[in-house]
């Protein structure tokens, strides 16, 4: 069975959601392309590995891409297809959107910040676009400004829930307001989606995100109407994902009221693994140590705490300096295995559509 995604096809509709820094790169992708999914490569902070990547910043972040994505297509064998993850709230967005660009990858993801301007950036229609909204409005507006500027649509949306690790596209309050349950959301957005068929003459493929873990959710989104489901966080706790053996152990040990929400410099709220730096910061200030200017939003000199220097740390396997991001069904996950494992039990529990 294949499903289509644009002019591109993949044998289930699932996204390895896009996790940085490092913990998405070529490792998890290929693999979860390797099943048939859609394979990310997070692009936030890449070169981190990188010898100059202090120094030389740009040319640090294409060479480390273009070594992961080629990695990436090596494991998948030709299988699913390999995507990037691209936060518009990075100040180098534009230059890491251009490096995908050249490198031909099979689609851009844009989430953290409404990609207005994205299919500008995008001229080939042979590379998919596809934004990351939290409503059905913001869905709307990203539309409207595609097609009025760039005669563009979406070839697939992904919507992430309120439940979902890292950065979520919500007010503080909104988080705890029942009439923004993912269910509600997702009907909305649907609706939209079949408004907008009729215009254009074509559904969009829907993927729904927000702390999913297995078959019985890909059921469900799909009794809702959707496509498919974005997973992220189970898929940290794998052999092959490219973060830390620390990192791993702590998602697998984390119990639920370990899971806390904070404010990101992003300027959004976000969602992780209660660590020593969330206690740290909840009581002072924690400056830069070498500040490179990663986001629009982000004022060095008042910032709580450098997500940069933090999630560098979190990759590394520094449990007491590392942010770990992490959806809030995190604690369901007992054990590391492998992304062909997961997919094993999610493709005897789906009801193929």
């Amino acid at each position: 069975m294949s499903i289509m995604i644009g002019s591109k096809e993949i044998s289930i509709p699932v996204i390895q959601g896009g996790m940085g820094v490092g913990v998405s790169l070529g490792n998890l992708a290929g693999a979860v392309a390797r099943e048939g999914g859609i394979g990310t490569i997070s692009m936030v902070d890449i070169g981190f590995k990188e010898p100059d990547f202090y120094t030389n910043k740009k040319e640090s972040a294409t060479r480390a891409f273009i070594k992961e994505l080629n990695k990436a297509r090596e494991i998948s064998k030709g299988n699913g297809l390999i995507a990037t993850n691209i936060m518009a709230a990075l100040t180098d967005y534009k230059e890491l959107v251009k490096t995908a660009v050249k490198a031909k990858v099979d689609a851009i993801v844009v989430g953290a910040g409404l990609p207005l301007d994205l299919p500008g950036l995008v001229e080939t229609k042979d590379i998919m676009i596809a934004p990351i909204i939290s409503s059905a409005r913001a869905l709307k507006l990203v539309v409207r400004n595609w097609m009025k500027k760039y005669d563009r649509t979406p070839d697939f949306v992904v919507l992430e829930g309120r439940d979902a690790g890292g950065h979520l596209g919500f007010k503080q309050e909104e988080i705890i307001n029942e009439s923004y349950s993912l269910e509600s959301i997702t009907k909305d957005v649907l609706s939209y989606l079949d408004e907008l068929k009729n215009n254009i003459g074509r559904k969009i493929p829907l993927f729904v995100g927000g702390s999913f873990f297995d078959g019985n959710d890909l059921n469900m989104v799909q009794d809702w109407g959707a496509t498919g489901i974005q997973i992220g966080t189970r898929f940290i706790a794998t052999e092959e994902c490219d973060v830390s053996k620390e990192f791993k152990e702590l998602i697998v040990n984390a119990k639920e009221e370990d899971i806390v929400l904070l404010h990101s410099p992003v300027g959004m709220p976000a969602r992780a693994i209660k660590t020593p730096l969330i206690e740290k910061m909840n009581k002072e200030r924690i400056p830069s140590k070498r500040c490179i200017n990663c986001l629009k939003t982000c004022n060095p000199k008042t910032t709580n705490f450098c997500i940069s220097d933090a999630l560098i740390s979190s990759a590394n396997g520094d449990i007491e300096n590392g942010l770990f991001f992490s959806g809030s069904l995190a604690h369901r996950i007992k054990e590391i295995t492998t992304v062909e494992e997961i997919f094993k039990e999610i493709k005897s529990q789906w009801r193929k559509r």
